[in-house]
């Protein structure tokens, strides 16, 4: 049992637990050498008992260590300590793409062409590398804050073999994305990794999986006999080019796939072209099913049926049933193989050089030729020219001159090879439109991606109390709308910096319980004075001690005066003279001279 402060092999000591899965426990731990936090895979118990298992798992993860690309998670070691397998790679802070589609549901379209354009860069990478993941599912994909994705789990997806298959809570997990082939039994190609990928999209698409079942035999008979339900028809907002691509990659017959991840990565790029938008349906050139992939969903079916599936797993007893077979060919397979060969070097050394005695053309170099001076040229070296002339964007080539050929100049071709000349419609530009109030992530993507602009986001300060806005709208843009741009090109969007100011409390009417509220609300300290008026109403503010308009810091003091009634004042009384008593008598003031 793994406990925190444990070191693995001398170095790694383990901080927490992190994750827990069918086939490992991850935790997070810390190279005491590198000084580093890492991510450390821990095979379970039954699976380290597994001698076969664990060289496979060894020497694929060791494969895989080779990888080196920005979206998948690098793998720094893997060894054994005392009986625990592990493997140790990068440490990526952030969730996986299945915790995301949990707490979002689906996303919006051009976040899942970005999430699609980097899964489909880093796995065409492996496949580059001759490796293949055979279990590429949400969970296998790590998604940071900024957006970028991390492929894990190769080392332990490469070396899954039927024992893993006959664990049902490991393939429950797995089963939603598994390629019909795989589910017969058949053996797994880069194409295999194409069709998990569509299901992948799908996903992000509708926030659902596409087949549901009880068990994971149920959910394998729908991958290869059921129709994908369709995206458009969740979301008709979605273009046909998005569900071509999807139907693509997750076509039952690998013919009618993606040849490699490059392709699907490429299509995506231009699927939002608005010369895509509205293509027509996606047409499978070759039948869906073939004859071979119907007995085996027979055989599936009829094991099904049958009521065992408790005692054993139905596919992994179908490939079982085929490894047994395929031992017993081995000898066969081999034979036929050497025989190929031996036909192969037979061909090649005497009856291809018979077949194309004449001597090689090198096609000419025509870059900035006129179109009628590449003509020649082509001619004169005794290749055919195409009348099909096509136009691509340069800003390198006058328009109207030729950019390129197909084949390229320079390359080796037979007498009479038909050539198509690429002449120069001029440097591609475009208009900018108008993105106010739009999301600036999708704008961005779409400026990014399709048409190559370098964005940049700032933010601009606004006064909340204008009107309400979504701090991720566009409220302006370097560029006005209708200015022409190409590739390379730079432009601002601006998103707000909402500022919040304060009010005229005097002029809104408001009395010392707004006061109070909006103090309360901003984290501001209230301090109340009272002044006596007739000039407003009693009990509303007078004055505020920060201006209106001013910004609001939190931790301020606010002093507000509020208006208060005058007390009523008593009317003085007059001092007594002595007067009062004559006054009442009547009485005539004294005459009285002295002249008696």
């Amino acid at each position: 049992m793994i406990t925190k402060g444990q070191k693995i092999n001398d170095r790694y000591e383990i901080i927490r637990s992190i994750g827990e899965g069918g086939m490992a426990n991850v935790y997070l731990g810390y190279d005491t050498i590198l000084d580093r936090n890492v991510a450390i895979k821990i095979l379970r118990g039954d699976l380290s008992s597994d001698e076969k298992f664990v060289r496979r798992f060894q020497r694929e993860a060791l494969s895989a260590s080779s990888l080196a690309h920005p979206n998948i998670v690098e793998m720094y070691d893997v060894g054994e300590d005392d009986g625990v397998y592990y493997i140790v790679m990068e440490y990526v802070e952030g969730k996986t793409l299945k915790q995301l589609l949990k707490k979002r549901g689906s996303l919006t379209l051009s976040e899942a062409i970005d999430i699609m354009l980097q899964l489909t860069d880093g796995m065409a990478h492996a496949h580059d590398s001759y490796i293949i993941h055979r279990d590429l599912k949400p969970q296998n994909v790590m998604i940071k804050d900024d957006g970028q994705i991390k492929i894990t789990d190769f080392g332990i997806a490469m070396a899954l073999n039927a024992t893993q298959l006959t664990q049902t809570n490991s393939v429950m997990g797995s089963v939603h994305y598994l390629p019909p082939e795989q589910a017969s039994g058949k053996g797994s190609t880069i194409k295999s990794d194409i069709y998990s990928m569509g299901i992948i999209f799908y996903e992000l698409l509708t926030g659902s999986l596409p087949f549901k079942g009880d068990n994971a035999v149920e959910i394998a008979l729908k991958h290869m006999r059921d129709p994908l339900p369709s995206v458009r028809e969740d979301n008709p907002a979605i273009p046909q080019s998005i569900e071509n691509i999807i139907l693509k990659a997750t076509a039952k017959n690998p013919k009618n796939r993606y040849d490699d991840a490059r392709s699907m990565h490429e299509d995506l790029l231009t699927a939002l072209d608005d010369d895509r938008m509205n293509e027509a349906p996606y047409k499978y050139p070759y039948p869906e099913h073939d004859t071979e992939s119907t007995k085996n969903l027979k055989k599936i079916e009829d094991i099904d049926k049958s009521g065992d599936a408790e005692e054993e797993e139905p596919i992994a007893t179908k490939i079982e049933d085929k490894n047994d077979k395929k031992r017993k060919k081995v000898i066969i397979i081999l034979s036929v193989v050497f025989g190929l060969l031996v036909l192969g070097i037979i061909t090649v050394a005497f009856i291809i050089p018979a077949v194309t005695a004449s001597e090689p053309v090198t096609v000419p170099d025509c870059e900035g030729d006129k179109v009628s001076q590449c003509e020649r040229k082509l001619q004169e070296a005794g290749l055919e020219v195409r009348t099909n002339i096509k136009s691509v964007a340069s800003s390198k080539i006058e328009k109207g001159r030729v950019v390129r050929t197909d084949p390229e100049e320079g390359r080796s071709v037979k007498e009479g090879t038909k050539i198509t000349i690429y002449k120069s419609s001029g440097e591609e530009t475009f208009e900018i439109k108008d993105y106010t109030g739009e999301n600036y992530i999708e704008v961005q993507t779409i400026l990014e991606t399709q048409y190559g602009l370098n964005v940049t986001v700032e933010k601009r300060d606004v006064d909340a109390s204008e009107r309400e806005y979504d701090p991720q709208e566009v409220i302006g843009q370097s560029l006005a709308a209708g200015s022409e741009v190409k590739e390379g090109d730079s432009i601002i969007l601006y998103i707000p910096n909402i500022v919040e100011n304060f009010p005229d409390m005097a002029g809104l009417g408001w009395g010392l319980a707004d006061a109070e509220a909006f103090c309360d609300k901003y984290g501001l300290t209230i301090s109340v004075e009272y002044q006596e008026t007739t000039a407003y109403e009693e009990g509303k503010i007078i004055d505020q001690s920060r201006a209106a308009g001013s910004p609001i810091v939190k931790g301020q003091t606010l002093t507000v005066t509020i208006a208060q009634k005058p007390k009523e004042q008593t009317p003085p009384s007059t001092p007594s003279t002595g007067d009062e008593e004559d006054d009442d008598n009547n009485t005539p003031p004294s005459t009285d001279t002295g002249t008696e």
